[in-house]
């Protein structure tokens, strides 16, 4: 079972990477970094909790695949950051394209997804 402080560190350090995320895609307007940083933790720290409640220890199985052992909990931390940084980018980009906003959300998944990988 996954442990508050774990939930709490991976939450960290998913925002540590994804800092460098508005900055590559050059959006550089402090309410888009700060929508980036808050997804970046939000996102795994709501799907962690979740998992955390229901004791979803299921989720933790890493797939045989030495160089990506993802797993269902890796995936969620990336789906859920995907999702609240949609809603959280979205509202501070709305007066500008939805590739935009697709964009910089789609990468701050990733990331989450591959800090969650590889990290812890």
């Amino acid at each position: 079972m996954i442990s508050w402080g774990t939930i709490l560190g991976g939450a960290a350090l998913t925002v540590l990477f994804a800092a460098v995320v508005p900055l590559v895609l050059r959006e550089r307007r402090p309410s888009v970094i700060g929508a980036s940083l808050v997804s970046a933790f939000a996102g795994p720290m709501a799907w962690n909790a979740i998992l955390h409640r229901v004791r979803g220890s299921e989720f933790f199985v890493d797939i045989p695949f030495k160089p990506f052992p993802v797993s269902w909990q890796d995936t969620g931390s990336g789906v859920f950051t995907l999702a609240v940084a949609s809603v959280l980018v979205g509202l501070t980009l709305r007066n500008k394209p939805a590739g935009r906003v697709l964009r910089v959300s789609v990468a701050l998944g990733l990331v989450a997804l591959l800090v969650d990988i590889y990290l812890y």
